[in-house]
């Protein structure tokens, strides 16, 4: 996962215990080192990449395993790892 700036989240995520957890905006930036940008506000942000649109995110998650929604609220985000969602809701891995 090199060069990817967004590898102390995926570094973070793959240490993690829980299979169902969410973060505020403000703890993921503490463990990113950086500020999110302003697009992460929009819950499609969070949402899978495409291979013509690959987001380096949605890289990170999904390769530590877990899928990403932003909460209805915002702010938030809710982590969940592929082995607790429905068989119909998981997303293709990147590997």
């Amino acid at each position: 996962m090199s060069d990817n700036k967004y590898e102390p989240l995926y570094d973070y995520l793959i240490k993690q215990t829980r299979a169902d957890f969410i973060l505020t905006f403000e703890e993921i930036e503490e463990i990113l080192g950086f500020a999110l940008p302003r697009s992460a506000q929009r819950a499609e942000w969070w949402d899978d990449g495409t291979p013509e649109h690959p987001k380096l995110q949605a890289e990170a998650i999904r390769q530590a395993g877990y899928d990403s929604r932003r909460a209805p609220e915002g702010g938030r985000v809710r982590f969940r790892r592929f082995s607790t969602l429905p068989s119909h809701s998981r997303g293709r891995r990147i590997s």
